[in-house]
């Protein structure tokens, strides 16, 4: 990774930190799903005209069907249930799990992607991540069901997104990261609109306007630029990096904007979760085993 890339990952890592905080506030006057629409709408709307502009979207529409497949798997999906699992946990405690992203990667690596799969250090890193997300779910949470379901929830908005990473770069290898969001959008703000219908807010307050436009059009139309820039040019694995920094963001913005609890075992929770997925994601892949007729070849 050049300077560039990490300079795009910091700033990635700053925006959807924020994301967190922004969805926070616009759970006081909106739905889970309201949030997703308002978010994927707004960054539609900025983008597709300029997406439309470039040409991107025109070898996008020849592959609408797996376009929608990515929306929902990577946008709709993941956004409804981290939108959903706030309504019961802080914030900071939402960007802290989604942390577990990367070890959700390497793990479904050995199924996905076998040039993504790991050595042993990277399995470690994936247990050490994994006795992390299970401590905040378990210790931090206190116990409350409710609590736990949302956690569960941000848990799989994860999953969602190692899922994604893959999916993108299986299917859409080459293409216009601009054009990719704006489509990933538009289908995803089409997907949640049925959704928003059912549940009209009564009243719409001005930092929730403020919230949903930061969170439209930085934290997710701009920040999904970046993200699909830097997964086309350095791989869904060390993309997944954001995941790691991003939380130190969410952590900050929560505890001192709107005063969200930190404790200890927070704090060894973001520790585990940050340091395991930083080994996954940093350990070198497992290198393939030859066949025998390779070998021979090899040697001759």
């Amino acid at each position: 990774m050049d300077r560039r890339n990490w300079i795009l990952l910091f700033a990635l890592a700053a925006l959807w930190g924020a994301s967190y905080l922004f969805i926070k506030i616009g759970l006081d006057d909106l739905s889970p799903a309201a949030v997703v629409f308002t978010r994927t709408a707004l960054a539609a709307l900025v983008l597709l005209p300029f997406a439309v502009r470039s040409g991107g979207m025109a070898p996008l529409w020849r592959r609408a069907p797996w376009l929608v497949a990515l929306g929902a798997l990577q946008v709709a999906g993941p956004f409804l249930l981290i939108s959903a699992g706030e309504r019961h946990i802080a914030s900071s405690l939402a960007g802290i799990l989604v942390a577990s992203a990367p070890i959700f990667t390497a793990i479904l690596a050995i199924w996905l992607d076998h040039s993504e799969r790991l050595s042993t250090p990277g399995v470690v890193g994936v247990a050490i991540g994994l006795v992390g997300v299970a401590l905040l779910l378990g210790v931090d949470l206190g116990g409350s069901s409710a609590a736990l379901l949302g956690g569960l929830m941000v848990v799989l908005a994860s999953v969602g997104y190692a899922i994604g990473g893959f999916a993108l770069k299986r299917w859409f290898t080459g293409y216009q990261p601009l054009a990719l969001v704006a489509g990933t959008m538009s289908a995803s703000a089409l997907m949640t609109l049925p959704l928003m219908l059912i549940d009209l807010p009564d009243h719409v307050g001005p930092d929730t306007v403020g919230a949903m436009c930061a969170l439209g059009l930085g934290g997710t139309g701009i920040a999904f630029v970046i993200y699909y820039t830097l997964n086309r040019e350095i791989g869904p694995t060390r993309t997944s990096l954001v995941a790691y920094i991003a939380p130190v963001f969410a952590l900050v913005y929560g505890v001192t904007l709107l005063d969200e609890a930190f404790s200890i075992t927070t704090a060894l929770g973001i520790v585990l979760i940050v340091g395991g997925s930083w080994l996954a994601a940093k350990a070198p892949a497992r290198a393939p085993v030859e066949a025998p007729a390779a070998r021979a070849t090899v040697r001759a």
